[in-house]
């Protein structure tokens, strides 16, 4: 490919080299997230920032691990996973926040994703459709154990994916609209957890770079909810999801060494 950036080795979007990030990275959308993020690792260093991509590097159980943000949306997601890959990366934990579709899913709640509804554009770009987004098993058990040693409500299962987050909230103004209420119905029928916008790009990126990646979010609340009336808690602090990705990623190094 095309070295845009100039310099041999050093990755155009992200703006890091082989031996800037560690193996395990966890990705949150929000740039401002990264630092509160790094605040749980030891000796953490700002490594680069550019466009939306942030990158913190630190140690959690004496290993190098690295958080990088990476916007709104596949596209995004899917750079810096593969410039992250590029550099050494082989491990991700998405963390991030979504809205609650399943009626049991509250505003503060977790959910990790065990697989992702393939609604964005992305993941075409590697994939026939018929193709899963699944998270990996590993990645998603230690996301699961770190939510119940931690002690936080958490939802387990399918999540949307889309590229339009106004398409999702207001379908009606939409000249599709007859296909994106349609098809709302049926994400609800069939179960979803939650509607966000990276998962089913970062899976379907990772099967293809043959890497694990997992992903946990905040459920900031929850529109099924708020239609009929219900108890509808909003909340903003993504702690606690971020707290599950760290614990996430410490067990799965300790996992990884006894191997």
């Amino acid at each position: 490919m095309q070295n845009y950036s100039g310099e041999a080795g050093l990755q155009y979007h992200l703006q890091i080299r082989t031996g800037d990030v560690g193996r395990y990275v966890i990705l949150p959308g929000d740039p401002k997230r990264c630092e509160k993020i790094a605040k749980h690792f030891e000796d953490a260093k700002l490594v680069a920032d550019n466009r939306e991509f942030v990158t913190y590097t630190g140690y959690l159980e004496g290993e190098k691990v690295s958080v990088t943000s990476t916007g709104i949306g596949g596209p995004s997601a899917s750079i810096a996973m593969e410039e992250l890959v590029q550099c050494g990366a082989d491990t991700f934990v998405r963390v991030g926040t979504c809205g609650g579709i399943d009626l049991d899913v509250k505003g503060g709640d977790i959910v990790i994703a065990t697989g992702a509804v393939r609604m964005e554009g992305t993941s075409r770009e590697y994939a026939p459709i018929e193709y899963p987004a699944v998270a990996d098993l590993e990645v998603a058990n230690a996301l699961v154990a770190a939510a119940k040693e931690l002690g936080f409500t958490y939802h387990t299962g399918v999540v949307q994916c889309k590229d339009a987050f106004y398409g999702q909230h207001e379908p009606e103004r939409m000249p599709v609209s007859y296909e994106l209420l349609n098809k709302w119905e049926a994400w609800k029928r069939l179960g979803c957890k939650a509607s966000e916008m990276e998962s089913a790009a970062l899976f379907i990126v990772a099967a293809h770079l043959k890497v694990r990646c997992g992903s946990d979010f905040l459920v900031m609340g929850n529109q099924e909810r708020n239609a009929l009336g219900m108890d509808n808690p909003i909340v903003h602090d993504t702690e606690a999801a971020v707290m599950v990705g760290v614990e996430a990623i410490r067990r799965l190094i300790r996992a990884d060494r006894e191997k």
